[in-house]
């Protein structure tokens, strides 16, 4: 661990589902920094999370963090390990190769969806985390037994876009924090199953958002990502 967090503020790319933390804007910058850094990424058939760190001083450059589609269950998000408070810091590789990172498989949400944490899987909520380290604004690693379990996200509705965009600077409207939520609901676990079963009241649900969405007024930039998601479901699963 090092003094110096990344500066770079989150993208939480809504449609793709993911949250980046990088400089680059377009997927030619994107491949641009791939070949110039090195650490887990992409490969054929896999997608770990990503930690990426510069070739010459080894220092953490950039990352990105798959969201789960599975909600912790009530009895698994009742057990709250122990939090220490965010430490803000970077890291530093021991040797400059790559390696693979462990996707988070649970989502643990809180009423209002002010945080959004995502442990590797439900055993890392048995004991205390040693440490949060706060890579970036409102994101931290979540360290057990010097090993990364997991990440968090604070506010995620403040950054929500698509794709390589960055997010809107404004603070997010008061309208757009309940319909995140739904969105949010409609996307994961146990609803998400519902609507591609084509349940009756789950559709309604998707089609209620999709009016919702298309009807704000305000703050259309995240509107327009969680639109990106909702819209493309509704194609697939909006007939009743």
């Amino acid at each position: 661990m090092t003094d110096d967090p990344l500066c770079a503020t989150p993208r939480f790319d809504f449609p793709g589902q993911c949250v980046r933390i990088a400089e680059y804007a377009d997927v030619e910058e994107w491949q641009r920094f791939r070949g110039e850094t090195f650490g887990s990424q992409e490969w054929l058939w896999d997608a770990p999370d990503e930690l990426r760190f510069d070739r010459a001083d080894r220092q953490l450059v950039g990352a990105g963090f798959r969201l789960p589609y599975e909600c912790a269950a009530a009895e698994d998000s009742a057990r709250v390990p122990v939090t220490p408070a965010v430490r803000p810091g970077g890291l530093r590789a021991e040797e400059a190769r790559d390696f693979r990172l462990e996707v988070a498989t649970e989502l643990r949400r809180v009423p209002g969806d002010i945080v959004l944490t995502c442990p590797r899987d439900v055993d890392v909520l048995d004991e205390p985390l040693e440490a949060r380290i706060g890579i970036a604004p409102d994101v931290a690693l979540l360290v057990q037994h010097g090993t990364v379990v997991g990440w968090s996200l604070t506010d995620p509705v403040r950054y929500l876009t698509t794709g390589f965009a960055a997010h809107d600077p404004a603070p997010p409207s008061p309208a757009i924090r309940p319909l995140f939520t739904e969105c949010l609901d409609l996307v994961t676990t146990p609803l998400l199953y519902q609507v591609k079963d084509r349940d009756p009241a789950a559709v309604a649900r998707l089609q209620a958002a999709d009016e919702a969405l298309r009807a704000q007024r305000e703050d259309r930039h995240r509107a327009d990502a969680l639109l990106s998601l909702i819209g493309n479901l509704v194609e697939d699963y909006g007939n009743r």
